[in-house]
């Protein structure tokens, strides 16, 4: 794994950390590749639960490398997108913890992820127009489904970024902390693992999938994910813990 990107693994929970603090974190290709790697990781081990995407040296992330852009480099992975996240999900959760700036790609790597905890001194915003480009890794088209569509035609047209504070506001942000972002992604995660393995993937699966569901489909599509759940040994297990007064001792099946 390139040394642009930093991997830690503690409670079942992955830590991926973007390693280019010289450059505000700007994406890169190896960073994305790196990042791509630990998600593919991530849902092929067991243990792990959930993970967590954050920057080094007080950035979360700048955007693209614009100087890899003019060497031709797009900081992509396979068909994965931005950072190799924007394009698809992996199975299990994934939560950016955002300190000081997520701009242009940094905001879309952001929201490629299922959750954001983010220091009050954030800011989030998709600057492209000012370099005569497009948010195209998914910013134009995820901000107005999360915010005011008013307010993400500002942010695109203007290039202009918000504050944490208006982004949690909006309910952008799940949660704003006064100290390093990833302290409380922590413990956001360390929750979320705690909690029945095949329950979190099937959950993710139908918030994430079921947007264009008509209302004829939500019953048929949702029971696709569910219905395994239910017959789990995990699903009894969860009982039984709950009748006995324990903490379940989650197999994964």
């Amino acid at each position: 794994m390139s040394e642009e990107v930093l991997i830690s693994v503690a409670d079942g929970v992955i830590e991926v950390t973007i390693n280019r603090p010289e450059a505000r974190n700007a994406m890169s290709k190896a960073a994305a590749e790196g990042i791509s790697d630990a998600m593919d990781r991530l849902d092929a081990e067991p243990e792990l639960r959930c993970a967590i995407v954050t920057g080094a040296g007080g950035t979360f992330c700048s955007g693209m490398d614009l100087k890899g852009f003019l060497k031709g480099e797009m900081p992509v992975a396979k068909d994965r997108g931005f950072g190799g996240l924007t394009s698809w999900t992996p199975k299990k959760p994934i939560i950016a913890a955002v300190d000081g700036y997520a701009l242009a790609g940094g905001l879309e790597l952001a929201l490629g992820c299922d959750m954001i905890v983010a220091n009050i001194n954030a800011k989030f915003g998709i600057p492209e127009a000012k370099r005569g480009l497009v948010a195209g890794g998914g910013g134009v088209v995820q901000l107005p489904r999360l915010l005011p569509r008013q307010l993400a035609m500002e942010m695109a047209l203007t290039g202009d970024p918000i504050t944490a504070q208006r982004a949690y506001d909006l309910g952008m942000v799940n949660r704003l902390t006064e100290g390093p972002a990833i302290e409380a992604a922590r413990e956001l995660a360390r929750i979320i693992a705690e909690n029945g393995p095949l329950a979190v993937i099937a959950s993710k699966g139908i918030i994430r999938d079921s947007w264009l569901w008509s209302d004829e489909e939500i019953t048929p599509k949702q029971n696709g994910y569910i219905g395994s759940v239910f017959s789990s040994a995990d699903a009894r297990e969860g009982a039984m813990a709950f009748a006995e007064k324990r903490k379940p001792n989650w197999l994964g099946k």
